[in-house]
C-alpha cells in the first residue's frame, strides 16, 4: 500500500474552486467608493488630465478671475436674479454656495434668508479673504465663510436646505468625494441646484470643458446618489438642474 494518500481528482478540483471563490469574494464585497473611480490621460489643455464618467475634469479658475466673476455684464448674460428666484428661498433656509468665489451669489441670497444662514464655501485663501472683506463692508450677519477642502465642504451633517453650485462642479478634482460630502450635509429633503453652462449648445461662448450636458450631469449625480427633480430652462446660457437625494 502506498504510504502517501492520493486524493481523487474531483476533490482536488473542488478545493481549487473553493480557494478561488475565497480570493474573489473579498474583492467583490468592497465598497465601490473605495475603488478608484478616476482615470488619467491628457487630452484638452483646459483639463487636468483626470477623467470621471467619461468627462475630463476642467482646470480651476483661480482667484485672478475675480474681475470676471464680478463683471457688470453677468446679470445680462446669466440672469442671476432669475437663478436666485428659481431657488425659491425661504426666510429660514440654510444654504451653502459651494465654490462661492468672490461671493457674487452669496450676498444676493443673504437678504432672502434673514432668519437663516448662507455658508460661503471655497478652497482658495484669496477668495476667502475677498468674502470676509465683502461681508464686513456690507455688514452682513447671516453669512458664514467656510474653508473647504478638495474632498469635503466642511459643513456638519443634515445642516443644509439648499446647495448652490454655479459653474463649479465641472472643476471639482474629486467629484465623488465632494458630492458624498454635500449629500451628508443636506437635510433629508434638501436640494442641490447644479448650474452649468449648456454643453449641448455650441453657441454658448464658453470653453468645452467648462460646459456640461444634462445627460452627463444626470449620469454623474446618479452615481453620487442623486436624482434629477427638474431642469428649469429659463436661463440664457446655463442649465438650472435641481437634484434631490435618490
Amino acid at each position: 500500500m502506498n504510504k502517501f494518500f492520493v486524493m481523487p481528482d474531483r476533490f482536488v478540483k473542488l478545493i481549487l474552486l473553493l480557494g478561488c471563490l475565497l480570493l474573489i469574494s473579498p474583492l467583490s464585497a468592497q465598497d465601490p467608493v473605495t475603488q478608484n473611480p478616476y482615470s488619467y490621460k491628457s487630452d484638452d489643455p483646459n483639463g487636468i488630465g483626470k477623467w470621471y464618467q467619461g468627462r475630463e475634469i476642467a482646470r480651476v479658475m483661480s482667484y485672478l478671475g475675480i474681475r470676471w466673476l464680478e463683471r457688470s455684464s453677468r446679470q445680462e448674460e446669466e440672469n442671476t436674479q432669475k437663478l436666485i428666484n428659481n431657488m425659491d428661498l425661504q426666510a429660514d433656509d440654510v444654504v451653502a454656495d459651494i465654490g462661492a468665489g468672490s461671493g457674487y451669489h452669496v450676498f444676493r441670497m443673504a437678504p432672502r434668508v434673514p432668519e437663516g444662514t448662507v455658508y460661503a464655501v471655497d478652497i482658495q485663501d484669496e477668495m476667502l479673504v475677498a468674502l470676509r472683506r465683502k461681508k464686513k463692508e456690507l455688514g452682513v450677519e447671516n453669512v458664514e465663510v467656510v474653508k473647504g477642502s478638495d474632498q469635503d465642504i466642511n459643513i456638519p451633517a443634515s445642516t443644509l436646505d439648499k446647495v448652490l453650485m454655479v459653474d463649479v462642479y465641472h472643476e471639482l478634482e474629486f467629484p465623488v468625494e465632494m458630492m458624498a460630502s454635500v449629500k451628508k450635509a443636506l437635510k433629508k429633503n434638501g436640494e442641490v441646484f447644479l448650474i452649468e453652462y449648456r454643453g449641448e449648445d455650441q453657441s454658448v461662448p464658453i470653453k468645452k470643458l467648462h460646459k456640461m450636458t444634462e445627460k452627463q450631469a444626470v449620469r454623474e449625480m446618479k452615481a453620487a446618489g442623486f436624482k434629477l427633480k427638474e431642469n428649469i430652462g429659463n436661463l440664457p446660457w446655463q442649465h438650472c438642474m435641481i437634484f434631490v437625494k435618490g
